[in-house]
């Protein structure tokens, strides 16, 4: 075996540019592949991440038929039983009630369609960063009086302003139209500009104030010690209280769901579209590489190497070459992406179409152990495979046709 190593270590480096192209392109190629999949998971993470941990949670409890009508009648019943069973569930972190309904924002400029979300101050900051999300002004712990806070997007459209006074309208539990007069106390930005534009923030007392004679709330966000604990409760919940429709975020949010799933298949997808594009300069290298040697190989088969010695000595040219790459490409994408993750990869030139579709324009890359094992698993494979037909070639050469070319 160390003699074949040898051979093939010295066959590799006999056209040293040849050699050194093809490995600086495994190594580029595995470098841009790794990073790229890196890129992608920060994404799919700082899109789930910012979801969960700002706007859904990752559980939420609602009436059966509140997230496809949005009525305000629509509440939770047992809301009191409910916080006070999630009091007593040590897997619960925090919690928060909210009470929603959506209706109209008139300002002296226009009317908008808005989605009116009443909270309780503390248990919402305790649950949610997105009081983190203020740009202007300050949030609804202010001191003033029926307070909201709107969108930067919304507020843009309504020519408003912190200070200025707008008007909500909506339907209260008896079904008739109500308004109220709210001092707009700060501006956020989301992530999401769709979401900046459909989404205003009252206290919720105030809001239940307008809405009826007893107090309601529409939804329950649950932050919970793993995110693995939330199918678990949501089936508890919804067999101790069965008036009640408790969802996962994973349920809630189908989408980002399918962004889990599609992140492993992505990492396999990225790295075999680059290892395909290069398997071909490894055929070709090898290929070319065999047809130069054809009077050599004859001449050991004749002196009684073995077909399978000759097999296996052309096959591991191409294996050390795409491994002494693979393994430069991945150190090098390795360092980047632990670079990155501290960092970030600024796309500032891209952020107002990233805030469209809901992205933040700093990605922070990640890669997890068991993901490098894949793109390493998926190098080897077609490499492989690349390699096998320049060695079956290899071995079926005629050592008398070999002897007359050379």
């Amino acid at each position: 075996m160390k003699t074949l190593f040898t051979i093939s270590w010295r066959n590799i480096w006999r056209h040293p540019a040849r050699s050194s192209v093809l490995l600086a392109a495994i190594i580029v190629g595995l470098w841009a592949g790794v990073v790229t999949v890196g890129i992608i998971n920060g994404l799919m993470q700082q899109r789930i991440d910012y979801m969960i941990e700002s706007e859904i949670t990752h559980a939420q409890v609602h009436n059966p038929d509140f997230l496809a009508e949005g009525y305000s009648w629509l509440y939770i019943p047992d809301h009191d039983e409910i916080t006070a069973w999630l009091e007593n569930d040590d897997r619960v972190t925090s919690f928060t009630s909210r009470t929603i309904t959506d209706g109209m924002l008139q300002s002296p400029i226009k009317t908008s369609g808005v989605r009116i979300r009443g909270i309780n101050i503390d248990s919402e900051i305790r649950t949610t960063n997105f009081h983190e999300n203020i740009v202007e002004g300050e949030y609804l712990d202010s001191d003033i009086r029926n307070a909201v806070i709107i969108g930067q997007k919304l507020a843009n459209d309504h020519n408003v302003e912190v200070g200025n006074r707008i008007v909500l309208t909506f339907e209260d539990t008896g079904n008739e139209l109500t308004s109220g007069s709210f001092n707009i106390a700060g501006i956020f930005k989301s992530a999401s500009v769709d979401y900046d534009e459909r989404n205003v923030f009252i206290r919720s007392d105030e809001f239940i104030a307008l809405l009826g004679d007893e107090e309601v709330y529409h939804e329950i966000g649950i932050m919970l010690a793993d995110e693995e604990l939330a199918g678990p409760v949501v089936e508890e919940l919804n067999e101790a209280f069965p008036g009640i429709h408790a969802q996962t975020w994973r349920q809630l949010s189908p989408e980002l769901s399918m962004l889990v799933e599609l992140g492993g298949y992505m990492v396999i997808l990225i790295t075999m579209i680059i290892m395909i594009a290069l398997a071909f300069g490894i055929l070709n290298t090898m290929l070319m590489a065999l047809f130069e040697r054809m009077r050599e190989i004859g001449m050991l088969l004749s002196i009684g190497m073995s077909r399978l010695r000759v097999f296996s000595m052309i096959m591991l040219e191409s294996i050390i070459l795409t491994i002494t790459g693979a393994a430069v490409g991945i150190i090098l994408a390795t360092l980047s992406i632990n670079y990155f993750s501290d960092t970030g990869i600024n796309l500032e030139m891209f952020a107002e179409g990233a805030a469209q579709v809901g992205w933040d324009h700093i990605i922070y890359p990640i890669l997890s152990s068991t993901e490098y094992i894949i793109i390493l698993a998926v190098v080897v494979i077609i490499t492989l495979l690349a390699s096998v037909y320049p060695a079956i070639k290899g071995i079926r050469i005629n050592p008398l046709e070999a002897a007359k070319d050379g």
